[in-house]
C-alpha cells in the first residue's frame, strides 16, 4: 500500500514531480508541483527539467490538469509512479554530498539515521550549486537536533550562524507581517537555521508515522485578532504549527506559513491575526491562509516586552 506524508515528493507518470503538502491525502495526495521535464530546463543531468514557483504551478495545472486543481494540487494515487521518501534517500544524498553528510554527522552520535532525511532539489537530485539544504528530522528527535545544532553554531566548525546579510534575504522571500526587528528576534532564538560549509539549511519538522492523526476540515467565519497563553506547542515546528491556547472563544492557532513556525513557547502570551474556522464545537485561528499572508502573523508578546 502507498502511503505518503508531508515533504516527501512523488513522480507521476508523467514524470511530474510534486512536493507533497500535508499529512491529508482522501481521494489523492495533496501537493504542489515543483519540476516538469523542459527540454531547456536548467535542473537535472541526463533529463532537463524546469522548477516551477507557486504561482507558475498553478497556471500550468490549470491548463494541463484542472481537475487536479483545488487549494492545492490533488494527485490521484493511480498517478503516482514513484514516492520520494527523505529518509530512505538520505544514505546516497550524503554520500555525494558533503554538506549534507557534515549536517548527518554532527547529528547521528544523538538522532537515529532512520530519523533523518533530506527534501528540496537535492531529494529528486535537481539542485543547483545556490540550492540550500532543506534537512528533515522525523518526530520527536527533532528537538534533540536543534539543540545540537544550536549548540554545534558556538563552535563554528561545520555549522555556522546565519549572516546579517543571509538573515535579511530570508525575510525578503518569506515577506512575513511582521518588522524586520520582530522577525529577526523570534527567528534567532528558534535554533533550526544555520550554514554549512557557505550553504544555508533549514531543519524542518516532520512527524513520525505514528503521530500522524485524521485531518478535519473547518468552515470559514471570519477575520479575527486575539491575545491568547499557548499551553503546549509540541507540534509548534510542523506545517501546519500547532498551538493550543487558553482563550473563551479560540481552542488552537495554526499557522501554514513557515514564518510562524517555533514561534512561541508554552507560558507564553501570544497575539495572532487569522481567519477563524469552526470544527463542530471547536473554534481555531488559521494564520498563512494565502501564500503571502498580509495581514495575519503570530508574535510571541512575552517575548517582544522582555
Amino acid at each position: 500500500m502507498l502511503r505518503t506524508r508531508l515533504r516527501d515528493f512523488i513522480v507521476t507518470g508523467d514524470d511530474w514531480i510534486f512536493a507533497v503538502a500535508d499529512y491529508c491525502h482522501e481521494g489523492g495526495i495533496r501537493s504542489i508541483l515543483r519540476y516538469v521535464p523542459d527540454p531547456n530546463g536548467t535542473r537535472g543531468v541526463e533529463k532537463k527539467f524546469r522548477k516551477m514557483d507557486f504561482d507558475d504551478a498553478f497556471v500550468f495545472m490549470k491548463k494541463a490538469r484542472p481537475e487536479w486543481v483545488k487549494d492545492v494540487h490533488i494527485v490521484p494515487w493511480d498517478s503516482v509512479k514513484e514516492i520520494l521518501s527523505p529518509n530512505k534517500r538520505l544514505p546516497s544524498i550524503a554520500n555525494k554530498n558533503e554538506k549534507v553528510k557534515a549536517i548527518v554527522k554532527t547529528l547521528e552520535k544523538y538522532v537515529p539515521l532512520e530519523n533523518m532525511g533530506v527534501t528540496g532539489s537535492l531529494l529528486p537530485g535537481l539542485e543547483i550549486e545556490s540550492s540550500d539544504i532543506d534537512f528533515i528530522v522525523y518526530g520527536s528527535p527533532w528537538f534533540t537536533a536543534r539543540d545540537i545544532i544550536k549548540r554545534e553554531k558556538e563552535k563554528k566548525n561545520p555549522i555556522n550562524e546565519i549572516s546579517d546579510e543571509m538573515w535579511h534575504d530570508i525575510y525578503k522571500k518569506r515577506k512575513p507581517d511582521i518588522s524586520f526587528d520582530e522577525f529577526l528576534l523570534h527567528e534567532a532564538r528558534k535554533g533550526n537555521r544555520g550554514m554549512v560549509g557557505g550553504t544555508y539549511f533549514d531543519l524542518l519538522y516532520v512527524r513520525d508515522w505514528k503521530d500522524i492523526t485524521p485531518c478535519l476540515r473547518g468552515t470559514d467565519i471570519g477575520n479575527k485578532t486575539i491575545r491568547a497563553t499557548v499551553t503546549n506547542a509540541d507540534f509548534s515546528f510542523d506545517s501546519p504549527a500547532i498551538y493550543k491556547i487558553d482563550h473563551p472563544e479560540i481552542n488552537y492557532v495554526l499557522s501554514y506559513t513557515h514564518t510562524y513556525a517555533g514561534q512561541a513557547l508554552p507560558g507564553e502570551r501570544i497575539e495572532a491575526r487569522g481567519m477563524v474556522e469552526t470544527l463542530g464545537n471547536m473554534k481555531r485561528l488559521v494564520v498563512g491562509t494565502t501564500r503571502e499572508p498580509k495581514g495575519e502573523w503570530i508574535k510571541s508578546l512575552t517575548l517582544l516586552e522582555s
